[in-house]
Parts: C-alpha cells; sequence; structure tokens
C-alpha cells in the first residue's frame, strides 16, 4: 500500500509489565491521511509510548498489557510492516550498522526495495537532513545531533506513508533544527505521507502542522484536539500549568548567581578526544570556577561531549592541560583522569547525554543509593537525601519503577538526581534539560541555581539556550577562543 497512511486509536493505553501505573491510557483520536499533526503533553504523559505502539514496537505481552486498538490503514499497527518510519527519542538505540550508508539503507533492504533504487534514496536522504557524510564514514564516530540526523535520514529513505518523530531536534544546534524541520517540511510537500511529531519545545513546528492533539497526565486520555491556533491561544493557560511549552507563556527563571569563587578546574591548550590519534577540539582555554555556570555550545561534530567527559575526568586529554585546583582536588591530586570513582564521586558529578548509559540499579531509589552506598553513607542521611531528591525532581511516584520504564524526560532527570546524591563540589551536565515539559524544566533550572549560588561549578553541554539564559551561564561556543 502507497500514499498517506489513516491512523484510529480506540480506547488505547499501554502499561510496562514491571508498573502499576498505566503508561499511557483512554486514548481516542483518529488522524486522516495526510495530516500533520503535533503530539503534546507533559514529561510522561505517555507521548512516546504511543508513537511506539503506532510504530508496532512496543513488544509481546512479555512486554507489558495494552488495551484497545491502535489501527494504521485499519489494520493493527504491529501488523501494518512498513507503513511507520519511526524515529526514537534516543539516537543511540537507532544507529544499527557500523557505516552511515548501510544504517540509512536497512530499512529499505528489509521492505524489499529494489538495490538500484536504494542508493540513491540513501543519498537523497542524507542531504536532505544535512548530513554531509561520506556512505562509509563510521557511525560511531559521530556525535549524538549526528547520529540523529542519521535516524531521520533512514526513516525518510523508507518513504513511510506515516512519519512517526520523537523529539528529532532535541540534540541539534539551532540551525540543526530548523535545517531538519525544513527537510521533514520538504519530504511532505513532496509525497504523501502522515505525520505525527512529539516536541516539547514547539515553536519550530507550528508552520508545518495542521492540528495540535495534547495528552494529559496519568492515563487521563486526550486532553485537548484541534486547530493549533485555538489549541494554544484559547486553551494557552490550562496547558501551560499542565507543563507544556506554550509561545508567549515563558516559564519562571531564578536571579543572576550572588558571585564567582574560587576557581576550581583549569584547561590549557587544552586538546579532546575519543579515539586516539583523532582530536575533535583543540586549543581550549577555560577556567571553571566555584558559584559559575558555565555553558558549552556549538554545532553537532565540534566536540561538546567529548569536552565535558574530558573535564569530568572520564576522557584523557589527548594533548595540553586539564588541572584542578588544591580546593577541588584535595588529597586526590591535580590530574582528575587519575582519580578513582570514589575519589570522583564527592568532587565531580557527571551526566552523559545518553541517561541509559549510566544506569546500574534496578529501581529508581536504587539508581539514587548507588554512590551514597559507595561512600558509606548512613542509612538514614541516605535515605533523606533520595527522598528530597525525588520530590525535587518530581519522581517520588516512579521510586520502585525500573528505570529503563521511565520517558525520555524522566530519565534525565533521574541521572541528574544520580549525579547530586553525592553533593559533588563541581558537575558536568550534558543536555541536562532535554525531554523536560516547562515545569519540569523550570524546576531542573532552579534547582541548578541553587547550587551555583551555593558554591558548585556546574558545566552544561547544550543547545538551549533558554537555559543558558535562564542560568545566567559564562556562554563558551567551542571553536571559538576560550
Amino acid at each position: 500500500m502507497t500514499g498517506a497512511a489513516s491512523v484510529e486509536v480506540l480506547g488505547w493505553g499501554w502499561r510496562h509489565a514491571s508498573r502499576r501505573a498505566w503508561a499511557v491510557r483512554g486514548v481516542d483520536l483518529a488522524i486522516a491521511p495526510g495530516e500533520r499533526v503535533l503530539l503534546l503533553g507533559a514529561s510522561g504523559a505517555g507521548k512516546s509510548t504511543l508513537l511506539h505502539g503506532l510504530a508496532g514496537v512496543l513488544g509481546g505481552d512479555d512486554e507489558g498489557e495494552s488495551e484497545g486498538e491502535l489501527l494504521v490503514d485499519g489494520m493493527p499497527a504491529g501488523a501494518a510492516r512498513g507503513r511507520a518510519g519511526l524515529v526514537l527519542q534516543d539516537p543511540d538505540s537507532q544507529v544499527i550498522l557500523a557505516r552511515v550508508g548501510d544504517d540509512v539503507a536497512f530499512g529499505c533492504e528489509n521492505l524489499g526495495v529494489p538495490r538500484a533504487q536504494i542508493w540513491p534514496r540513501v543519498d537523497a536522504a542524507l542531504s536532505a537532513v544535512g548530513l554531509d557524510l561520506a556512505r562509509d564514514r563510521p557511525t560511531k564516530e559521530l556525535s549524538g545531533g549526528q547520529k540523529q540526523r542519521l535516524a531521520l535520514a533512514g526513516a525518510l529513505a523508507m518513504r513511510p506513508g506515516l512519519l512517526l518523530l520523537d523529539e528529532p531536534t532535541a540534540n541539534l544546534d539551532p540551525g540543526g533544527v530548523t535545517e531538519v524541520r525544513d527537510a521533514v517540511a520538504a519530504v511532505l510537500a513532496d509525497r504523501a505521507a502522515t505525520l505525527v511529531v512529539v516536541e516539547h519545545r514547539i515553536d519550530v513546528w507550528l508552520p508545518v502542522v495542521d492540528r495540535v492533539i495534547v495528552l494529559g497526565a496519568a492515563g487521563s486520555g486526550v486532553l485537548a484536539d484541534g486547530d493549533p491556533a485555538h489549541v494554544l491561544e484559547v486553551l494557552g493557560p490550562q496547558l501551560a500549568a499542565a507543563g507544556v511549552w506554550v509561545p508567549g507563556i515563558p516559564p519562571a527563571v531564578p536571579g543572576p548567581p550572588v558571585g564567582r569563587g574560587v576557581e576550581l578546574e583549569t584547561a590549557r591548550e587544552l586538546a579532546v578526544q575519543r579515539v586516539a590519534g583523532r582530536p575533535v577540539a583543540s586549543g581550549i582555554r577555560l577556567e571553571v570556577s566555584a558559584g559559575e555556570v558555565v555553558a558549552v555550545t556549538g554545532p553537532n561534530g565540534a566536540g561538546k561531549s567529548t569536552l565535558g567527559l574530558t573535564m569530568a575526568g572520564l576522557l584523557k586529554p589527548a594533548s595540553g592541560e586539564l588541572t584542578a585546583s588544591a580546593e577541588l582536588a584535595g588529597e586526590a591530586g591535580p590530574r582528575p583522569i587519575s582519580w578513582t570513582s570514589r575519589q570522583l564521586l564527592t568532587r565531580i558529578g557527571t551526566v552523559f547525554q545518553d541517561p541509559e548509559h549510566q544506569f546500574l540499579a534496578r529501581t529508581v531509589r536504587a539508581e539514587l543509593e548507588v554512590g551514597p552506598r559507595a561512600l558509606g553513607q548512613d542509612a538514614g542521611e541516605m535515605a533523606a537525601r533520595v527522598d528530597q531528591l525525588l520530590e525535587r525532581l518530581r519522581l517520588a511516584g516512579l521510586a520502585e519503577a525500573n528505570p529503563y520504564t521511565l520517558s525520555g524526560g524522566e530519565k534525565r532527570r533521574l541521572t541528574v538526581a544520580a549525579a547530586l546524591a553525592t553533593a559533588p563540589r563541581m558537575l558536568v551536565l550534558d543536555e541536562p534539560t532535554f525531554g523536560q515539559d516547562a515545569r519540569t524544566w523550570a524546576g531542573l533550572v532552579s534547582l541548578l541555581a541553587e547550587l551555583r549560588d551555593a558554591g558548585s561549578a556546574i558545566v552544561v553541554i547544550t543547545h538551549d539556550l533558554a537555559l543558558v539564559d535562564a542560568l545566567h551561564a559564562r556562554h563558551v561556543r567551542l571553536g571559538e577562543s576560550v
């Protein structure tokens, strides 16, 4: 079957096998062929779960429990093979093969597209998303943002009747956001396809979509559905109160820092690398002091995440110097790369770009206890600290949940909470506001501002310029003189 796909959701819900609460429930809606829908809702409302269901990738009875029906072109979504193309929230989980061209071609090959048509599709898709890389470029060398473009190229090359995008621009630099949005718009204009896109920051997609659907929290079904102007203007205050990012209703932000303290870490002519002998950024000069936030920005592939991991003592510098002051290092010595994991716990806390790369425990509560237990912290003190973080970051109701069953935004807040559990003097956070609704974003910003004003040093690797402004951060663009 070709052309744009239709979607029917009839009283549908899904509950993960290890959870008591439903991830999403009571959803009733119909999407006509060719409609372009922006799917909104608070963090944890079930947006990603609905997209996974429509793509037919939620799994069987051993993965969870479902109710109601999900139909694509009148067929159960799991049986509508090849009709849906899905770009996941986490691009790492969608990289399959070792080379860029092969990865984009993978979906086409599985659909039985004739070989003569595959490579022209691959080249066109890579060009459409602005990924100017050779087909034989190793996928392991790509940045998070480049992997996100790669995943989108793979979906576009399949030419699906239903295109499902789960925060497709979350890890992209500002220029890349517009480029990818325009690529999607061009694809929709060029061929018949239905679009459902999930984003928290919605301004960029309003010129493309013709309908907005808002999912309510806690399995409460559809909160709003209609023309974008009507939904956002008439119901704007109600949606903002529910955590939806509404243009013209910004969340509250904290005041400026109280003052910059002692220097904690210094980089001099630093070069950083992931693969030995292949630096991705060099000539970096940077000081990080107590009581300030340093925001590192720059285009995808510039080496921001690699710099963050190096400053966190997790990657060895390619060349140059990275030294910690006596104020931060104490008896551990001036070179963070030489510190033990125990020494790092109270000195530098790190949040990776991919939350799942640092999960160690079976429950949210146990995840927050990993660091304090390693330090031999008193049980009462540990419980009080964990309870405080659970409440502050809106995770209390998920304390006994498996971390892997959380939404993308909840996973991000969990990793931030885990980094804070040992009260380190310095924090290195890679995209800390990824996947957050307006309320959880404001909560994270407020918490980071409090840590800053209490004397912590915070380094954020980010494309979120609103975060940079809200924290009154010292802005460092990688690739420029710092």
